[in-house]
């Protein structure tokens, strides 16, 4: 009796704090997502971080061994583990998500099993919801493999679910995350697809949103491999978002010594590039083909994919802005959502020059390669020159990754 170590007693302040480690390795709004990306933009850096909507953690021990997390079973490293009840996370839950003002995303380890977790989960944001009033954003967490009678008690009362799908291929499991596979991820991500939309039909309470997040680099795929993927899961499972981060191997991870992937680091700025180009696609009306083509799969480090699908169809350049349609706008670089509804309105009432663009607060930054006003070119001869890559690049100091992430129909995002 005398080798028995009962573990000390953790004050929800020191709970708080290994929550805030443990949530490095999740990423679940896009403030997250934004504050992550920018690490890689030095024009950025010297701002102050995006609100982040507080993680709470049921739970930091877990029966998986996933190379990445800091919750592995494995780990060797000094970590204190905690363990709350549902009743416990409820209150610092809805304590922070006040706090905060933005919401709260509820997550976990997976404690003892998959299911275990999720009714925890279930019970917490309950908790929450009839117990403590609590009327704010909640985003929860579905485990791998979850019951779906579970994700419906979940989704009940979340506003969010999210089933991170970690590897762009597969066979990418085993070699990060052995205890996960394609069924106990796709299965529960196509069951709150198929929640979310039945509830609609039928009118009722259910969450009305689901995300992912996809680890880039850790099984050496293209990017041309993840914008497939991509465009697969927004369709397939009507995704909200797809986030994206860089794996990274911080510490040894025993099961994993023949992988060699100490030596894999995705660098910040492909995540960048990743989000880009996902907006591309989702906003711009662009195809993995258009941004990623077979003979160029890799994103670029200085220049953001849609001006490199520009450089790629110059012949369609330059555009005159008074006869050009929406979506050839939205092809010029430095032309986002905004600027072209802008410029279809204004052209009701009069012929654009390229002072009234300016005049209307339209940066000709970078489109006043790709464009004329009223057959005017004021390019130069750059258009026809070596120097047009150069002049379009936006380089890592200049990436608005702020515009990529927050774009939506009310975005002015000059990609």
């Amino acid at each position: 009796m005398s080798n028995i170590i009962i573990p000390r007693q953790l004050s929800i302040e020191e709970k708080y704090e290994l929550m805030q480690d443990d949530a490095k390795y999740e990423v679940g709004s896009d403030s997250d997502a934004q504050n992550t990306a920018v690490l890689c933009a030095s024009d950025i850096k010297s701002k102050p971080p995006v609100p982040k909507i507080p993680k709470m953690f049921l739970s930091s021990t877990c029966v998986f061994n996933c190379a990445y997390c800091g919750c592995r079973c494995s780990r060797r490293e000094a970590h204190e583990n905690y363990c709350n009840t549902p009743e416990e996370l409820a209150k610092m839950a809805v304590y922070a998500a006040k706090t905060n003002g933005r919401g709260v995303f509820i997550t976990s380890a997976i404690y003892k099993n998959a299911d275990i977790t999720q009714e925890m989960i279930a019970e917490s944001v309950r908790i929450m919801r009839e117990e403590l009033y609590y009327t704010g954003f909640l985003h929860a967490k579905v485990m791998p493999g979850a019951d779906p009678r579970l994700i419906a008690n979940t989704g009940r009362y979340a506003d969010r679910l999210s089933v991170n799908i970690e590897v762009a291929r597969s066979s990418g499991y085993q070699k990060i995350a052995k205890q996960k596979n394609k069924d106990n991820i796709l299965t529960p991500m196509g069951e709150v697809a198929k929640q979310i939309f039945g509830a609609k039909q039928e009118k009722t309470r259910f969450a009305t949103s689901q995300t992912t997040q996809l680890m880039a680099g850790s099984t050496g795929e293209d990017d041309r491999t993840i914008m497939i993927l991509t465009r697969a899961l927004y369709k397939k499972y009507r995704l909200k978002r797809v986030y994206y981060t860089a794996f990274s191997y911080r510490h040894e991870a025993i099961g994993y010594e023949q992988e060699n992937l100490r030596f894999i680091q995705t660098p910040y700025w492909r995540m960048a590039r990743l989000y880009q180009a996902d907006r591309l696609m989702q906003l711009y009306g662009f195809t993995p083909d258009d941004i990623t083509p077979e003979e160029e799969p890799f994103l670029q480090q200085d220049i953001d994919p849609k001006a490199a699908w520009a450089l790629r169809h110059l012949d369609m350049y330059p555009v005159e802005v008074n006869r050009a349609d929406y979506d050839t706008l939205l092809r010029v670089p430095g032309f986002g959502l905004t600027y072209a509804r802008r410029i279809i309105e204004a052209r009701k009432y009069c012929r654009l020059t390229h002072n009234l663009l300016s005049r209307m607060k339209i940066s000709l930054k970078k489109a006043q390669y790709f464009i004329t006003c009223s057959g005017k070119y004021i390019g130069g001869s750059v258009l026809d020159s070596d120097l047009l890559r150069s002049c379009v690049a936006t380089g890592l100091n200049q990436i608005s990754i702020t515009d990529a992430l927050s774009a939506d129909t009310t975005s002015g995002c000059g990609l």
